[in-house]
């Protein structure tokens, strides 16, 4: 959370809606360390929310309109809706329009307006999950200024139910929970399908977590989700035939490989192999970080990305590229893609001492190799969403 972008959304606030706000939020973005493409298989996921995110400064009004601006968004200009007739409009304020739906899905009332500015220090693309953020912090904004009574795993579930419902994405609950339940210095590991999670400690005195920004996003993205989904699912029916297999990541690496010739697609197969080793994959990483053995930890990235890039074949050239390059520096501990893949960012674990290194390193051979300038963040775990003041 950065002071300088609190007082400049107060600003962009004052000087679009010409009043003062009420009250300032922020929500954060999230970086999953391990555990890809596991929330909607059943299994677990271990992200944690950063210190890149969106802010907003609301106000209250009398009438019966929402009034939304973002900063990120200037020529869209203040997008003005009826409490009565909440439609899409098209536009990046679809977002908060689908919690404001959501909310009202979930039986709150509201009795008026607001208007609320929106500023975000997500980088664009990046699949650091800046429409998650943006609806959490929308639940946020709301939950506050008509003092309802949500709690913040309830506004998770809103912004999942928004995007699902209202957005028309297929989205797990990974990303609206890391931004909602963040917790500083820590990372949160969740069981998607039983909402159970419990915190681990990231040892900032050790290591630090960057991210790097590939800067491609190849267009088979959405088109290659839903595909993988499929297989999936293609996958569990048929096991679910012969045993009793709630989920895919319900399965111990042993009960797959006793099954898997159950499944009669190979490319299946492999795509069911990722689920089921990412998901055990995910819960050693829990304690490998809660016992400080970094270096374990390390390794299980190391692991994740080459089941994401070989079985379920959501990497790319140049996140294979960064992830080959970050894994022969020293110091490295581990390197992952991050997200749903085919471009978009990874993540990196790395001694703090060989940070400087990591940065020149990474930035001269992917300049060369791709002619893309890799922007790099140096993130820390953050709380989730909250009011500033």
């Amino acid at each position: 959370m950065n002071e300088h972008n609190k007082d400049k959304i107060v600003k962009i606030f004052e000087n679009v809606f010409k009043a003062e706000a009420d009250s300032v939020f922020f929500a954060p973005g999230r970086v999953n360390l391990i555990g890809e493409h596991t929330d909607y298989n059943g299994g677990h996921v271990f992200p944690c929310a950063i210190d890149l995110g969106t802010y907003c400064a609301a106000k209250a009004s009398k009438s019966n309109e929402f009034r939304f601006y973002s900063d990120n968004f200037p020529d869209n200009g203040i997008i003005s809706v009826k409490l009565d007739k909440l439609n899409k409009t098209g536009l990046w304020a679809d977002y908060p329009i689908a919690v404001v739906k959501a909310f009202r899905s979930y039986g709150y009332i509201f009795p008026h307006g607001a208007d609320m500015a929106f500023f975000g220090d997500l980088p664009d693309g990046s699949g650091l999950s800046s429409s998650a953020a943006l609806e959490v912090l929308t639940g946020t904004v709301l939950n506050t200024l008509y003092k309802l009574s949500a709690t913040k795993q309830e506004l998770a579930l809103i912004g999942q139910f928004a995007e699902n419902r209202f957005i028309g994405v297929n989205c797990g609950i990974m990303d609206q929970f890391a931004s909602a339940m963040g917790k500083r210095d820590n990372a949160v590991l969740l069981d998607s399908y039983t909402l159970d999670y419990s915190y681990a400690p990231i040892p900032r005195e050790k290591a630090s977590i960057l991210i790097v920004n590939s800067g491609v996003k190849h267009s088979l993205a959405s088109s290659a989700y839903n595909d993988r989904r499929r297989e999936c699912e293609t996958a569990l029916a048929e096991l679910r035939r012969h045993i009793d297999a709630p989920s895919l990541c319900a399965l111990s690496d042993d009960e797959f490989e006793k099954n898997a010739q159950y499944i009669t697609e190979p490319i299946c197969r492999k795509r069911a192999r990722h689920a089921v080793y990412e998901n055990s994959r995910t819960i050693t990483a829990l304690a490998a970080l809660k016992n400080g053995d970094l270096s374990a930890f390390g390794r299980l990235m190391n692991e994740s990305h080459r089941s994401l890039s070989e079985d379920y074949e959501v990497s790319c050239k140049e996140l294979d590229l960064l992830v080959k390059t970050a894994q022969g520096i020293d110091g490295v501990l581990g390197a992952r893609m991050t997200g749903g893949g085919f471009g978009g960012c990874t993540v990196n674990l790395v001694e703090n001492g060989s940070v400087e290194a990591f940065e020149r390193t990474i930035h001269d051979i992917y300049s060369k190799e791709t002619g893309i300038v890799p922007k790099i963040y140096k993130i820390s775990a953050e709380d989730g969403a909250k009011e500033l003041r």
